[in-house]
């Protein structure tokens, strides 16, 4: 059975749609201002209503403050929180203990000790999320880790694969990974933040194809 995917940082209704008609079982909406996928609260929650009930709906945040967190949530409410930031599992815990929201944590992986220390995510996280090391920015930078990482380690925890992936390598990182859900953002655009829908329909045939 194929992976699911995750279209990540759509900002338009026409992205949605193409994410959603070519078959993505998540969508991500970016709030956090550097990155240039950032939509406000308000077009959040419009996105997340046109998608609800169809796709699952991530509201991405960075080290957002306790009060920005809350407003998010309840403005948005989003099927899934995801934590892209330097947040602790204790924060986590909390948000999780008070929301109905799924909350995945996404993590840099570097190197081996990395998949030891998301131990400490343990009940405070429903999945994590295997990114690129942070850059610039968290997240979306086109950049991929070292898949070999993952081969054959045994995961306590639901999880996924991001970072890099495009309609050319998801197949082998699939491969590679056995990752049960992909999660794509810079490798669906034209341009940053521009989501191609002719990528993204590539990228979920590519995947289907698993």
């Amino acid at each position: 059975m194929p992976p699911l995917v995750k279209i990540c940082g759509l900002s338009t209704p026409e992205a949605v749609e193409a994410a959603i008609e070519h078959g993505a079982t998540h969508i991500g909406l970016v709030h956090y201002e550097p990155s240039p996928r950032h939509v406000d609260l308000k077009t959040a929650a419009a996105l997340r209503q046109r998608a609800e009930g169809r796709v699952k709906v991530a509201l991405l945040l960075v080290n957002a403050s306790q009060q920005l967190t809350g407003e998010a949530l309840s403005k948005v409410r989003p099927d899934i929180i995801q934590f892209h930031g330097n947040e602790t599992p204790e924060w986590l815990a909390r948000v999780k203990q008070l929301v109905p929201a799924q909350v995945w944590k996404a993590v840099g992986l570097k190197d081996a000790g990395t998949l030891d220390r998301i131990r400490q995510y343990e009940g405070a996280a429903d999945r994590i999320l295997f990114d690129a090391p942070a850059a610039a920015l968290p997240g979306g930078t086109g950049t991929r880790f070292d898949w070999s990482l993952l081969k054959n380690h045994r995961h306590a925890m639901a999880w996924g694969v991001a970072g890099g992936l495009t309609p050319a390598n998801v197949a082998e990182a699939i491969a590679a990974t056995g990752a049960p859900l992909v999660d794509v953002s810079s490798g669906v655009e034209s341009a940053p933040g521009v989501k191609d829908v002719d990528k993204i329909a590539a990228f979920l045939k590519a995947v289907a194809a698993c």
